[in-house]
């Protein structure tokens, strides 16, 4: 790494992280009152646990109020002429979230948690992804790493080691690892509060990573990141047991869209497996139990998927589930970070 984070690197990290959680604080003032007054509530879907039936009726679309702590970017951080790096991420987070927000609303307006299809949920991100990789690749996006260039087409980097790819492999991969990581988060955010802790770590490991490389703070898209975990922590007084508002399909097809893009901005993108293990054993568990389902013709694996319903039913309280998948969420962050050092 060029540039060994030091001390001199948090002030500003806890500044913008300040800024993000009081602006969600605020908006998510105002955003619940709206959300109640124009009955915007979700339906718990009729296959979640009998304890899931008191979350009906609690507002949804809240990821507006997180998506809310990135606004300081365009008022203050933001120069007069904005990187390319940092308006393809931003596309591909609030495209994503117009996606989530017609699947919530289209969820309240029809009830019994129907929004878009799964595949077309899956369609519309992965189209997404793919403006968002030509925007990265067209940026002629560079870091500078000692005599070292790591450019879009980089998989993982630690040290002076990177894993390079052709370019046709690269949009590929990429199409994956951002619609992976978008229905992974969408499936994690099942317990209150479960997705918001979980993000907060992989997040703060990539924004280290991004720094430690070097990448200067005027080309904008490492700022991001300290907002919207300000935004994650700010929400989060929403969002603890008992919700008084979740997130969304708005909010978790953003963030899911964020972590991903962050990794492949910074060449991370191998990383997202090690530092976003609890959404891969969501997503696993999920792919897992169907297959299996499929080929016993009706047995199970887990008591029910994703995995963290599994512990429900296994007579975990949801808190317990929730701040165990978060100290997970913390471990795999550690390790990655540990890794790419």
């Amino acid at each position: 790494m060029t540039h060994a984070l030091t001390l001199d690197d948090w002030p500003s990290f806890g500044v913008e992280v300040a800024i993000g959680f009081i602006v969600t604080a605020l908006a998510g003032f105002v955003l619940l009152r709206v959300l109640t007054f124009f009955r915007l509530k979700q339906t718990v879907y009729e296959d979640a646990p009998e304890t899931h039936r008191a979350k009906t009726g609690t507002p949804t679309m809240g990821g507006i109020a997180i998506l809310a702590s990135l606004a300081p970017l365009l008022l203050t951080f933001w120069p007069a002429e904005p990187r390319q790096g940092a308006l393809a991420l931003l596309f591909l987070v609030f495209a994503c979230a117009a996606i989530g927000f017609i699947d919530d609303y289209l969820g309240i307006r029809f009830g019994k948690n129907r929004g878009l299809r799964a595949r077309t949920k899956l369609l519309l991100t992965a189209l997404v992804a793919v403006m968002f990789l030509r925007l990265a690749a067209e940026s002629d996006y560079l870091v500078s790493m000692g005599d070292q260039l790591f450019p879009t087409d980089t998989l993982f980097h630690a040290g002076s080691f990177a894993l390079h790819v052709p370019h046709w492999l690269w949009l590929i991969l990429g199409i994956a690892a951002i619609t992976g990581t978008i229905h992974a988060v969408n499936l994690t955010d099942g317990l209150d509060g479960l997705a918001t802790g979980s993000l907060i770590a992989p997040l703060t490991v990539i924004w280290m990573t991004a720094i430690a490389m070097g990448i200067p703070r005027g080309d904008q898209w490492p700022d991001i990141l300290p907002l919207a975990i300000g935004g994650l922590l700010g929400f989060f007084i929403y969002n603890r047991y008992p919700a008084k508002m979740i997130m969304g399909d708005t909010g978790s097809l953003a963030l899911g869209a964020l972590l991903s893009g962050a990794a492949i901005l910074t060449g991370e993108m191998l990383l997202l497996i090690v530092i976003g293990g609890v959404f891969v054993a969501e997503a696993l568990s999920v792919m897992l139990q169907v297959a299996y389902f499929k080929l016993t013709h009706g047995k199970r694996i887990f008591k029910m998927s994703p995995l963290h319903h599994h512990f429900e039913l296994s007579g975990w309280p949801e808190t317990k589930v929730t701040t165990r998948f978060w100290i997970a969420s913390v471990i795999c962050s550690a390790v990655g970070w540990a890794i790419v050092r």
